[in-house]
């Protein structure tokens, strides 16, 4: 399926073997005909949460279709089990699954050059996590940061959601995973299912390789109304995030009450200044342009005439996005169709992969 949406970047990635102290640097560069892509397997997934926004496109979603073209096998997964943590709507959940398959297909992700699939369809991933929590302690699950955000948020929380890193780790050790690009705040999970790796290899046999965590040079998209958090889903404050699916006058709007200042003149001072900052760094990531280039443009303008620079730059990047996951999100079937075929794919390397571990557990008598 030929995509009308390519988000192109210069990608920068940082590998970190956050099991082991030494750090090195790689730079990953495009495929050319005359070098061969990388050897790697490459997983991540994203929750069903509805249509994505902006922060979650400049943070992650560039960086995953970037990867299509840097790695062997890259594996994308639209992870329902782990939605199910907190209370969900079967229907709103079946949609968001849809809006979430529509988005990333908008984005860029090319099935053709990468697998994306719902977890839910792969039944090997509950297996496998079972098995796995059967080698985890609970102090171990106890000082992770979900659970203890989680839980200190309801003054309780569920089985499920103090044993999602467990899932989270069958997820990506599942299909013999190499590479996980994830957020800082994810390098403790990815350390769990390195610990897992390790502890699995000890008990049955060198078996799963140690995932390492790719790191991606990124910024930070804050909150349009306060700028001191990071742009969620979840802000109460309408006007706070701009979504993937915003038409042109609803991000004009937004940008235009984004939170700055009583100085007019644009610079970029995180520290003293974010609203604006935030702005220059949103403005620099859609353009392509380095924050000096945007800040230096912007020379004898005020913060109002910057705004409308900032929308404008906004709306070019998101209006082909926003149109593709209104045309993909009309066919319902074609993209259940998609992620069927995408499910296919990824049982056929999980399912050998999990005839070995049963093997190895002692779940199947003979050799």
């Amino acid at each position: 399926m030929a995509l009308s949406v390519k988000c192109n970047m210069k990608s920068l990635f940082r590998f970190i073997h956050t099991s082991n102290s030494h750090r090195r640097l790689f730079k990953a560069g495009k495929a050319t005909g005359t070098m061969s892509l990388p050897k790697g397997q490459v997983f991540s997934g994203i929750q069903p949460t509805g249509v994505p926004h902006l922060g979650n496109y400049l943070g992650a979603l560039e960086n995953w279709v970037a990867l299509q073209d840097e790695y062997s096998t890259v594996m994308y997964s639209i992870v329902d089990l782990h939605s199910i943590t907190q209370p969900q709507d079967p229907q709103i959940l079946r949609d968001n699954i849809l809006d979430m398959a529509a988005s990333l297909l908008a984005c860029g992700i090319d099935p053709t050059r990468s697998i994306l699939f719902q977890q839910s369809q792969v039944a090997e991933h509950a297996e496998l996590a079972w098995i796995l929590g059967c080698l985890t302690s609970m102090p171990r699950l106890r000082h992770l940061p979900q659970w203890k955000m989680k839980s200190m948020e309801k003054n309780e929380g569920s089985v499920g959601l103090y044993t999602y890193p467990v899932l989270q780790a069958a997820d990506i050790l599942l299909y013999k995973s190499t590479h996980v690009p994830v957020g800082e705040d994810q390098i403790q999970h990815l350390e769990l299912a390195q610990d897992l790796a390790r502890i699995f290899n000890n008990q049955y046999g060198e078996f799963f390789p140690e995932p390492r965590a790719l790191l991606s040079v990124t910024r930070k998209v804050k909150s349009l109304r306060d700028p001191s958090s990071k742009m969620s889903k979840s802000d109460p404050q309408k006007l706070s995030t701009v979504f993937l699916n915003d038409t042109p006058d609803d991000i004009s709007l937004k940008i235009r009450r984004a939170v700055t200042d009583l100085t007019s003149e644009v610079t970029y001072e995180p520290e003293s200044r974010p609203g604006v900052s935030n702005l220059v760094s949103m403005h620099a990531a859609v353009s392509g342009q380095s924050v000096e280039e945007v800040v230096r443009l912007a020379k004898g303008m005020d913060t109002g005439q910057y705004k409308n620079v900032v929308a404008e730059a906004v709306v070019e990047k998101l209006q082909p996005i926003r149109l593709e996951i209104q045309r993909l999100r009309a066919d319902r079937g074609h993209l259940e169709s998609l992620l069927a075929k995408g499910a296919e794919k990824a049982r056929g390397l999980a399912v050998p992969v999990m005839t070995e571990v049963r093997k190895l557990v002692g779940f199947y008598y003979g050799n």
